[in-house]
């Protein structure tokens, strides 16, 4: 299995902020494992930022910090809107149908 460094460090920089959000929120472990459907010892890999716990674990536990909404941010599209005009300008118009003449 490979480790990359920069990745390890982020979770457990996420791992860190989850605790701390936890916390603000006066939530024990307990409480809030149970709000998101995990166990106590999961709860805790999170926080420390272990690689293994699932991602839906995760989103579970920004559903219940009310930050669902920043997951949208992850893989959004970073063309600015001077690329996008670009894209947009070299996509070819619809072909339209040759009308035929009644007479």
């Amino acid at each position: 299995m490979i480790t990359i460094t920069g990745t390890s460090q982020e979770l457990v920089r996420l791992g860190m902020r989850l605790r701390a959000a936890r916390i603000v929120r006066d939530e024990p472990m307990q409480l809030f494992a149970q709000r998101i459907g995990i166990s106590v010892p999961t709860l805790r890999a999170m926080e420390r930022g272990a690689d293994t716990v699932q991602i839906k674990h995760w989103a579970n536990a920004l559903w219940a910090l009310d930050r669902l909404q920043d997951l949208t941010m992850v893989l959004a599209s970073a063309d600015s809107p001077l690329d996008l005009a670009r894209q947009h300008a070299r996509q070819k118009p619809p072909r339209q149908r040759a009308r035929r003449r009644t007479v």
